[in-house]
């Protein structure tokens, strides 16, 4: 077998140096090597790149922790635009973040409670959870006294303005959908949810719901209320927590010390929780998971917490967390962290 022959060594100059055949090329040589190893790596990361996105079109943001998420403000700019009255109901506000590389977000709709105003009681959280990567519309009700089953109706129509008439409509995705809502708003958070089944998510905080129980929702649903709560019990919320199907993906907590308007005040407490929960099924987002189960991964000012831990989200990827049906005590926690006090 042929050898590849070596030229032989020149013999040293004592008087001048001589560059020995292929030295002076070496520097090169190592410069296109290390340019090849950088561009390989590049290569690697691009071609991963396409598989991570397309396991999880939806993932916005970085990595979350537990500062993160108790922020009050998430990694995302912001705008906002008036709703005129309407299209089913009152007007109200819509919250968006402004980035447009990132196509688009998923939605959530929040209405208030009996004789309330959006504006007064909740537009504290529209920013906020929009910052966070999702488009938010505040829906102000026909009427102040309208009951649960009008103000379902009215998230309803507040999300269908959203997606398909609003200025801001090619930002949101139609097919991942929520809703929030605080007392009879809760109520009729809960009423969307049973109505519609295709939502990704429901949130009730301190809900009322005077039309019946949960024995029709599939809706994966939150349950946050206080525990001096005298308008809407603990125990009523336990009444109707009870009442869900065992199939229904839900959680429920109480908040020590709470009263039946902590939820209309700007808190950490409660978006720590709201947030990983709207990620979790709207978003689709596992990273968020960790702060639900297979326990609250911050218990501070939670007297109770219930879950069907582990949360399957919408992939239908089973994510870390053991079964955890039935109560949680979590101890006498301090005063939970607020950015101003409930009345």
């Amino acid at each position: 077998m042929p050898h590849e022959q070596v030229p032989p060594r020149a013999p040293a100059d004592r008087g001048t140096a001589r560059a020995r055949p292929g030295r002076a090329n070496r520097p090169v040589r190592r410069i296109v090597a290390a340019v090849a190893v950088v561009l390989g790596m590049l290569a690697a990361v691009v071609a991963v790149a396409p598989a991570s996105a397309a396991g999880n079109p939806y993932q916005r943001g970085p990595d979350p922790t537990l500062a993160s998420v108790a922020a009050t403000r998430g990694p995302f700019a912001t705008a906002q635009t008036s709703v005129p009255p309407g299209n089913g109901f009152n007007g109200g506000t819509i919250y968006y973040p402004t980035d447009r590389s990132l196509g688009t977000w998923g939605a959530v709709a929040i209405v208030p409670g009996y004789t309330a105003r959006f504006a007064d009681e909740e537009a504290w959280m529209g920013p906020w959870l929009a910052s966070f990567g999702f488009v938010v519309i505040g829906v102000e009700t026909n009427s102040r006294t309208d009951f649960d089953t009008a103000r379902g109706a009215q998230l309803l129509a507040g999300l269908d303005y959203l997606t398909q008439k609003s200025p801001i409509r090619d930002r949101v995705d139609r097919t991942r959908l929520s809703v929030v809502g605080h007392s009879m708003g809760g109520g009729g958070a809960l009423v969307a949810a049973d109505r519609r089944p295709s939502l990704k998510a429901a949130v009730g905080l301190a809900p009322f719901k005077p039309s019946g129980s949960l024995a029709t929702d599939r809706v994966p649903t939150m349950i946050m209320g206080g525990t001096r709560d005298d308008t809407v019990t603990p125990s009523y919320l336990d009444n109707l927590y009870a009442t869900a199907p065992a199939t229904t993906q839900r959680a429920y907590l109480q908040i020590s010390g709470a009263n039946h308007l902590f939820f209309t005040k700007a808190n950490t407490l409660e978006m720590r929780i709201l947030i990983p929960w709207l990620k979790t099924f709207v978003d689709n987002d596992t990273r968020y998971t960790r702060f639900l189960c297979p326990t609250l991964a911050d218990s501070t000012g939670v007297s109770k917490y219930r879950s069907t831990c582990p949360f399957v989200p919408p992939s239908g990827a089973k994510v870390s967390g053991s079964s955890a049906f039935g109560s949680t005590a979590v101890g006498t926690p301090p005063t939970a962290p607020l950015i101003s006090t409930s009345s």
